[in-house]
Order: structure tokens, then sequence, then C-alpha cells
């Protein structure tokens, strides 16, 4: 059955009054924005209204550093090369607190450096030179000392001694095998000579006491210098009486022969000569009441005591008579370094 028509007012079909058909609602008013307000108030009540973060979220936030503020996306890393067998696996580093700077690497040790090895190697080879520097000057002193203690007890006078450089002396000394030694004295004796000077070099000298001596000298070289007045002085020295009378000594180079004046007229002229590895005055001319054979016999004993008293084997080789004076030349070979204090007593010291 067909619903009759309802009035305004009539009552509905629960019995309520019927108002009518419900007109469609009106459109919602859109408020103008002040000038001076924010145009969207929803997304600020929105904003609003979003919970509070958490306290410690906050806290995290305060700490991170200003560039951290943006979150960073990680990258995918590529796999990890397979572990070789054997090999330990790597530990992970220890990540410090949350917004800390790691700790700077240690710097490397200087001394590991190439500029500190080669530092280190000069140091150490400037340490060993300075080391064998003052080993070699203290062998050399040594050294030199005791030579010349002995060469001053020989030659009656006093005495420099040098060393050869090669090899270097202290190697010299540790083996008791030294190539060259030079020997020069103070020219004011050898022995009896007055006014006489020596030059004497030694070679391959070794120590090496063996009961009978003391060691070798391969070869010896010496060159005596003997002044007119050191003749002089020797005669009146080593010839009383005669010697006494003798005034003046001269030579002659052309003639090679030395001239002896006496007291009044008496001159004696002598030629010096090496007979037999000794040096001998012989006696050329004399003038005034002495006679030839006196004055050769004293010139003779006053030889011999000075190639007597040469030590080491040393005998004369040549002789030449110069503007100043006479200068011989003396050599040995395989000379043996006494031993016993009764052969000679000098040696004694080495």
């Amino acid at each position: 059955m067909p619903t009759p028509p309802q009035r305004p007012g009539d009552p509905g079909r629960h019995g309520r009054p019927s108002r009518g058909p419900v007109p469609p609602p009106e459109p919602a008013t859109r408020r103008l924005p002040r000038p001076g307000r924010p145009e969207a108030p929803t997304e600020q009540i929105r904003a609003r209204r979003q919970p509070p973060e958490p306290a410690t979220e906050q806290i995290r936030a305060r700490n991170q550093p200003p560039e951290a503020a943006t979150q960073k996306i990680a990258r995918p890393q590529p796999p990890a090369a397979p572990r070789p067998a054997g090999q330990p696996p790597q530990q992970p580093a220890t990540a410090g607190p949350r917004g800390s700077r790691p700790d700077p690497a240690p710097p490397p040790s200087r001394w590991r450096s190439p500029q500190g090895i080669i530092l280190v190697a000069v140091m150490a080879v400037a340490a060993l030179v300075i080391g064998l520097t003052g080993a070699e000057l203290y062998a050399r002193h040594k050294a030199g000392s005791v030579l010349v203690a002995v060469a001053e007890c020989v030659v009656e006078d006093t005495a420099a001694v040098s060393f050869g450089v090669n090899p270097p002396f202290l190697w010299q000394h540790l083996t008791g095998h030294y190539t060259n030694i030079s020997v020069r004295t103070g020219g004011k004796r050898v022995q009896a000579a007055e006014g006489m000077t020596a030059e004497v070099a030694l070679s391959d000298i070794r120590l090496q006491d063996n009961g009978s001596s003391k060691g070798t000298i391969g070869a010896l070289s010496a060159t005596l210098t003997w002044t007119s007045a050191g003749i002089k002085d020797t005669v009146a020295e080593n010839l009383p009486g005669v010697g006494a009378l003798v005034s003046d000594v001269s030579t002659d180079p052309a003639a090679g022969t030395i001239s002896l004046q006496a007291v009044g007229d008496t001159r004696v002229t002598a030629k010096p000569v090496v007979d037999n590895g000794d040096l001998e005055l012989q006696v050329t001319d004399v003038s005034g009441p002495f006679e030839k054979d006196t004055v050769q016999t004293a010139l003779t004993t006053l030889t011999t005591k000075l190639n007597d008293a040469y030590p080491l084997g040393i005998q004369a080789d040549s002789v030449e008579v110069t503007d100043t004076g006479v200068v011989g030349t003396f050599s040995s070979q395989n000379a043996s370094i006494p031993n016993d204090e009764s052969d000679d007593a000098c040696f004694a010291k080495l």
C-alpha cells in the first residue's frame, strides 16, 4: 500500500513530526588569513600535537656534532674476501663511545725511519773510528816511549822515533811485527863519538822471544854524520896527552882527507877508509916531533873503540869526506835482538 504523502508537521513514521526534506548542508566557510598570522594553523596544531621525543633521543641529539644532524645512509659493503686457510680471523675494531673521536695513531719512531737508521749507522761508524784512532795513538805512544828509551840508551843522546803507517800501527803492535821504524838522534854524540848524528832506518822487525833473543831485525841502515869539531873533541877526550895537543881539524873533500893541527908545527893528515866492515883512519902524513907509527897506533885505538861499540852487528859500508866533516853509511841484516842483559842492557827494556 502506498504511503501517503506527508505534510509538513505531520507525525512521521515513528510518531515524530516530519520536518520535510532535509536541505543540503551549506559549504564550509573559509576564513581569510589575517595579516601577520600563519596560513596553515592546522599544520601548527598538528606539530604541537606531536608526541615529545624520548629523553634518551634528545640527549643523543645534543651530543651529536653539528655535521651529524642529518642521517647518512650507509652504502652497501662489498662481500669480504675469503680468509686464507690458517690465518686467524680479524678482530673487529672496538668502537669508542658514541660521538667520541678515535684516538690518533702514535707517530712512528724516528729511529725506525730511513733517516734514523742512517743516523744510527753514522754514529756507530764514528764511534768505531774514534775508538780505533784512540787505540792507535795509545799504541804509538806506548811503543814509541819504549823504543826511544832503547835508542837513547844505545847512542847516549836524545832520540826521536817514528813508525810506518802501512799497515796501521795498532795492527803492528798487536802482532809484534813492525814494518818500518825510523830513529834520529839529537846530534850531540853517538856513544864515544862527540858531535855525531845518527839517522837509522829499521824494517821487518819481529818481536818474538825464542829464548835466545827477543826477535829479529830484517834490515837496518844508518847514516852517521861526524862534524870536524866533533872529531877534534873526540880525539881530545879519547887520546890523553896527545889528543889534548890538537887545536883544530879541517877537511879536504877533493883529496878525501882530514887534517889535525896540533900545537906548534905538528900536523897529522889521515884518510877515512872502510876496512872489513870497520871505519879506519889511515895516517898519510905527519909533520912535527911525533912518529907516524905512534900517531897511527893512537888513531887505530880510537876507531877500534868506536867500531866495537856499534850494536846489532852494524858494519861500515862506505865513508865520504865533506866540507863539514865525515859521513859514513852502516848497515846490518837479520840482526838478533839481545835477550840477555849481559849482552846489551839497553835492549832489556823491550
